[in-house]
């Protein structure tokens, strides 16, 4: 129990971020589920197209905007401006905590997402899911918009990630540009959160992930983990459109690297934007 309260339990308890131990766990359970879930869709026949592509992706956006929450009420910006607001705080529901963060947070969302496709898939209306991931979304951010401010620095964010996006929109397409402009913009994010955002408004921030702190503290800044991000992103899609592949391992595919951009890079931009 040593090891794995030092490797995995502590670092959520004392809110130091990643190690190299359980950022491999987790890596290694991340692509076994994904192996598992590929097939499992398979086998009962869920069709994984680019409508699945984009339910999937606005799940991703209720992920992050509840962990945005989060981020909010831990560090004290979230107050009770409404009873609404006051309800959640009494709730605890939001509160930090093994459900509430990474890898918690990420079993709760694909908790909620499986089932949503379960019942979906079963009445045969499908195409509803992006709306119900969208609207979990809205919910979330609803409860942030209270505690906005700092917008010009989210809009900063956007920006340098739109510019790679539009790029491999034009030559490869929506769904590969959401791909390279999700990692461009959790590096954009990183960037501006340690290198700027963090100075100009007193706040103590540190990356948590083991890979993209090495790159950061390499370099002495963050633009080249933003660099680095587009690069590796871009590459992945150049690599898989020139693969002959079944459209549905390529939807998949796609939909996977997505997420590990798209998930931290809407959190940061929102927690940024608050604040938090």
């Amino acid at each position: 129990m040593g090891a794995f309260e030092e490797f995995f339990i502590n670092p959520i308890l004392e809110k130091t971020g990643y190690n190299p131990v359980n950022t491999l766990v987790y890596a290694a359970i991340a692509v076994i589920a994904v192996y598992v879930l590929f097939h499992v869709f398979r086998r009962f026949g869920v069709k994984m197209d680019s409508g699945f592509f984009w339910g999937v992706s606005s799940f991703v956006l209720f992920g992050s905007a509840a962990r945005a929450v989060t981020d909010a009420v831990d560090s004290g910006v979230f107050t009770g401006v409404t009873p609404l607001h006051q309800g959640i705080l009494d709730s605890g529901l939001y509160n930090y905590g093994f459900l509430t963060v990474s890898p918690g947070i990420y079993l709760v969302v694909a908790g909620i997402l499986l089932l949503s496709i379960a019942i979906l898939h079963t009445i045969r209306r499908m195409e509803l899911l992006p709306w119900v991931g969208v609207g979990l979304f809205a919910f979330n951010l609803m409860l942030l918009v209270p505690f906005m401010q700092y917008f010009y620095y989210g809009a900063a964010a956007i920006f340098l990630a739109a510019i790679p996006a539009y790029i491999i929109l034009r030559r490869y397409g929506a769904i590969p540009a959401t791909v390279v402009g999700g990692h461009a913009l959790d590096g954009a994010a990183t960037f501006i959160i340690l290198d700027v955002f963090s100075s100009a408004v007193g706040k103590n921030y540190f990356e948590q992930h083991v890979l993209s702190r090495a790159v950061g503290e390499l370099f002495d800044t963050y633009f080249t983990f933003y660099l680095l991000k587009i690069a590796v992103a871009a590459a992945a899609v150049y690599l898989v459109e020139k693969e002959k592949m079944h459209s549905e391992e390529r939807i998949f595919f796609y939909l996977v690297i997505a997420i590990i951009g798209l998930a931290p890079g809407i959190r940061s931009v929102l927690r940024m934007v608050c604040g938090a």
